[in-house]
């Protein structure tokens, strides 16, 4: 196989070349992996506790809140503290969690109560650790690769969902709750030792140790026109075309509400997004990564829309695939240019920032699909809402130069740029 051709495939350099992302890769593909078989598993439980469509739903809402209020504290966390240390805390946190919902389960506990209780300091841990985790793979590689080694997270964990559940449904079906639990602890004491050789990464302006106040500006630096045009670029998309809410809706207007097509509608947007990470080598080696993740919107919002109006079942499994395909490009691209883009004293800010937009906004998203369903209808909301999402994304374009030219620097032009606090809050 010609170099040139290997270039289009799966980036690899970064597990290559850096020993300790190669750490984080292997301890971050188990995470996510544990965490879809235990998603299933809470599912499973609230569901055989209450037998109520409500108490599932509750589930996202216990995930969301805690998400959304210590993701934000985990971003001031990550521009005092040694990250590597906050993160190794957190993971610690969510093991000790994990075995509390293994525990929960051996006891036969019968109390939704308690496992929203768990559920919720899960989540906060996790939360709190995302936005230092965030930062490390601008730390550990090259500019030049920080785009590959983001794609490479991204296949594992589009891997994972595709994966995980089935394997969740084969490990409750055979070994009950229990043993799904005790796979989310496995997986995490595998991310805990997967730490233990990376390097100590104390933010620019925390001192030998950390544990100063972060440098001021770390919250002004979002007016950065790329970083606040990335950000509304990625807003544009998932608040206005988010499709998985009506998901079933169109299933059973269209497909005979058949639950297994209901499944290969989530198949699909998971196979578009490992392929797009497979091949993802002829992007992540491009260097205009703003028009990148616009054009990757725009054309998430396009497939979506063709799906609101397509009829047979395998044109509404290829939009999805093309979505799938899309977001990806757009997540690698966006958190690539977030984090080449933000000065090091405020990354655990700005990442805090970039993971709750990346939260609350399929949820929002979400929820705006169902409301606009039910007063209109299913394919109206799809159409309506993904050529928005394309005008919407037109609109950053339009009036964000900087995002439009913006160009990844090369390793050369990283060292040599200045990263003051004064540029970063300007």
């Amino acid at each position: 196989m010609s170099g040139r051709l290997r270039a289009r495939f799966v980036d690899t350099r970064p597990l290559h070349g850096s020993r300790p992302f190669r750490d984080l890769w292997i301890g971050t593909s188990a995470a996510q992996l544990g965490g879809q078989i235990a998603t299933v598993a809470v599912l499973a439980q609230v569901w055989d506790l209450t037998g109520s469509p409500v108490a599932t739903g509750a589930i996202g809402l216990a995930r969301a809140v805690p998400m959304i209020l210590f993701g934000l504290l985990g971003g001031t966390l990550a521009d005092t503290f040694d990250r590597r240390r906050v993160v190794r805390i957190t993971v610690l946190g969510s093991l000790l969690t994990a075995v509390g919902l293994c525990a929960q389960a051996l006891a036969g506990n019968r109390s939704v109560l308690l496992l929203f209780a768990l559920i919720v300091v899960g989540t906060s841990c996790s939360a709190l650790g995302a936005p230092a985790r965030r930062t490390f793979p601008v730390r550990l590689l090259p500019s030049d690769q920080v785009a590959a080694g983001l794609a490479l997270m991204n296949v594992t964990f589009q891997a994972a969902m595709l994966a995980g559940p089935a394997l969740a449904g084969l490990i409750i079906a055979r070994w009950d709750f229990p043993a799904a639990y005790a796979a989310q602890a496995v997986s995490l004491a595998v991310s805990a030792l997967s730490l233990v050789r990376l390097p100590a990464m104390r933010p620019d302006g925390a001192g030998a140790t950390g544990g100063k106040r972060p440098p001021k500006g770390g919250w002004r630096v979002l007016r950065r026109p790329t970083l606040w045009g990335s950000m509304a670029t990625d807003v544009s998309a998932t608040l206005l075309a988010m499709p998985i809410a009506l998901f079933p809706l169109v299933n059973e207007i269209r497909f005979g509400g058949d639950p297994q097509t209901l499944g290969l509608f989530l198949s699909a947007v998971a196979v578009g997004g490992i392929t797009a990470g497979l091949v993802s080598g002829s992007v992540t080696r491009l260097r205009r990564g703003g028009l990148v993740q616009m054009s990757a919107a725009a054309i998430w919002g396009l497939a979506l829309a063709c799906f609101g109006v397509a009829g047979p079942l395998w044109l509404a499994l290829a939009c999805l695939a093309v979505a799938g395909a899309a977001d990806t490009v757009s997540v690698v691209s966006r958190s690539a240019l977030v984090q080449l883009e933000t000065p090091d004293a405020y990354r655990g800010r700005v990442s805090s920032v970039e993971h709750v937009i990346g939260v609350a906004g399929p949820e929002l998203g979400n929820f705006r699909g169902g409301l606009v369903a039910s007063a209109t209808s299913a394919p109206f909301s799809l159409v309506s809402g993904g050529l928005s999402a394309v005008l919407a994304v037109a609109a950053v374009a339009a009036t964000n130069a900087p995002l439009r030219a913006y160009r990844t620097p090369s390793p050369a032009e990283k060292q040599t740029a200045p990263e003051t606090a004064t540029e970063a809050a300007g």
